[in-house]
């Protein structure tokens, strides 16, 4: 049977766990693992995902029972949050580390992890980083003044409204926040984790 969520029910659960300090349940996996598994259709067979709400109210979706990340970075239309514009798989530069960070603005550990990583941008200036967020546009909007600085305005670096809840339909459900996955320059994943890591871990992981 499967069991229908509303997203601002998702949102609050995952920004619960992901804020606690239980490490021992935080998962990485390699492309190793899930070798020829490509599940970005998993789960959405019938599924109409159309706009049927004001742009600022989620609708509620069948939340997909995806077990692991996709293998390679699916199809998928984002907004930027200081300008509103689509922004879509066509629109990530090429020859380079694409990395998605899954997060909630109020998760202390997306906080810690932003705050790390801009204090070493240098270290992650030729990958491409974006900031994924299902949450109000106005609180993302301040993320990075709050939390990273170093990282407002910087070319390699986007903050992205997930205002269809395209991640979890076509990417990955994860349990925990931060939510980081690598994917190498011919757009296959790498890595993933869950929850937070040492920032000399998470920088080895970007630049591989």
């Amino acid at each position: 049977m499967k069991t229908k969520f509303l997203i601002p029910i998702l949102a609050i659960s995952l920004s619960t766990v992901a804020c606690n300090n239980n490490t021992s349940s935080n998962a990485e996996q390699t492309t190793d693992e899930h070798a020829g598994h490509d599940h970005s259709a998993a789960g959405h067979e019938g599924h109409n995902h159309a706009q049927t709400t004001t742009p600022n109210q989620a609708p509620p979706i069948e939340v997909p029972a995806v077990k692991a990340p996709v293998v390679s970075i699916p199809d998928f239309n984002f907004y930027k949050v200081k300008s509103g514009i689509a922004f879509s798989k066509a629109d990530i530069p090429a020859g380079k580390n694409t990395v998605f960070v899954l997060f909630d603005p109020s998760c202390g550990h997306c906080q810690h992890e932003t705050s790390a990583l801009a204090k070493n941008y240098e270290k992650i200036k030729n990958i491409n980083v974006y900031y994924v967020s299902m949450n109000d546009p106005a609180l993302m909007a301040s993320f990075f003044t709050s939390f990273g600085k170093e990282l407002e305005g910087k070319p390699n670096v986007e903050m992205l409204y997930d205002r269809n809840q395209d991640f979890i339909q076509k990417f990955h459900v994860p349990s925990k926040f931060p939510a980081n996955y690598v994917y190498g320059a011919d757009g296959a994943l790498k890595t993933y984790w869950e929850g937070e890591k040492s920032i000399e871990d998470v920088i080895a992981a970007f630049t591989k």
